[in-house]
């Protein structure tokens, strides 16, 4: 009995392993094309990403992110440029809702790196646009290579020679230019004396998605920029395109800035719930990369009542 019972255990397991013998002799078919492309896909999720500001739906150059692969500040440089040059190699880098604003015949000459100023040197097709988008061009390429860090201005050459005009709407240029040229401008003056420039962002919205959009306000209000910030973006915004979540009974109760770094202190009104104390995020970016546009921090403490709620680096912003 015990004899059958081992020789039958010794048949069983000798067809078992036969069989998986076989199994592994039979050649495992290619991966398919989805297969393939899953693979691919979760290959790339790990790219970096970086700051750009592209031209939008309602033509604000706004700030987005695009998939970046560069190192080096000069690669990195030359990779945002692209992907500003209509149909250029960065193009099919264009998230929805956002277009390339430099015209798609310019050439890059060369980029160099000098301190904190990039140097850049591009065909004369540069200044061929619209009157209407000749000084967005501009402000597009000069707020996306500041958004490099470490990078504060920059020297812009058309074939050689320095661009100290914009010869469609005869505005004379610095030969350094930074954000002090200002973006999606606005002029609200009633004096062309002790004139003022703040740069706010506000939040937009593509099918379901928030950005962030900058617009320089030109006025003669000289309070403090940190005050006119909040201010505007506590108050009823009538242009339909723009938003702000800043609660409108939100009160700054004063702010101070020590070893580059700005603390504001508000009262509760800016919180999104009293409960857990927490401080909307598009509130928070508003606030922040506005704050970066008008001072040179690094950065952002938020209070309430003097309790710290939130704290924002602002390089983690760009």
């Amino acid at each position: 009995m015990l004899k059958r019972m081992s020789i039958k255990k010794i048949v069983t397991s000798s067809i078992v392993l036969a069989i998986v013998f076989m199994v592994y002799l039979i050649p495992k078919p290619e991966p398919t094309d989805t297969q393939l492309k899953k693979e691919v896909n979760y290959v790339s999720s790990n790219v970096n990403t970086h700051t750009i500001y592209l031209l939008d739906q309602n033509n604000y150059i706004s700030h987005t992110k695009i998939r970046v692969q560069s190192k080096s500040k000069e690669g990195l440089a030359r990779e945002l440029v692209e992907a500003l040059i209509q149909d250029g190699a960065g193009s099919d880098q264009i998230p929805s809702g956002f277009k390339s604003i430099i015209n798609s015949n310019t050439k890059i000459n060369s980029i160099q790196i000098a301190s904190t100023t990039i140097k850049i040197d591009l065909s004369d097709e540069f200044l061929d646009t619209s009157k209407i988008l000749e000084e967005r061009t501009l402000e597009s390429l000069v707020y996306t290579l500041t958004s490099i860090e470490g990078i504060d201005s920059i020297v812009l050459y058309l074939n050689g020679k320095i661009l100290t005009h914009l010869p469609q709407n005869n505005i004379k240029l610095p030969a350094t230019l930074t954000r002090d040229i200002g973006i999606n401008k606005e002029y609200h003056l009633t004096s062309l004396n002790d004139i003022s420039y703040t740069t706010i962002y506000y939040v937009n919205k593509y099918n379901g998605d928030f950005y962030y959009t900058p617009v320089t306000k030109i006025n003669n209000d000289n309070r403090e920029k940190i005050e006119i910030i909040v201010d505007e973006l506590s108050t009823r915004i009538t242009n339909k395109n723009l938003m702000s979540f800043l609660n409108a009974k939100t009160t700054l109760l004063n702010s101070s800035i020590e070893q580059n770094t700005m603390r504001v202190n508000f009262d509760e009104n800016i919180l999104n719930n009293l409960d857990q104390k927490d401080i909307l995020e598009e509130v928070l970016y508003t606030i922040a990369l506005s704050v970066n546009d008008n001072y040179k921090i690094s950065e952002m403490v938020f209070k309430v009542n003097d309790e710290e709620i939130a704290k924002t680096e602002i390089k983690s912003l760009e």
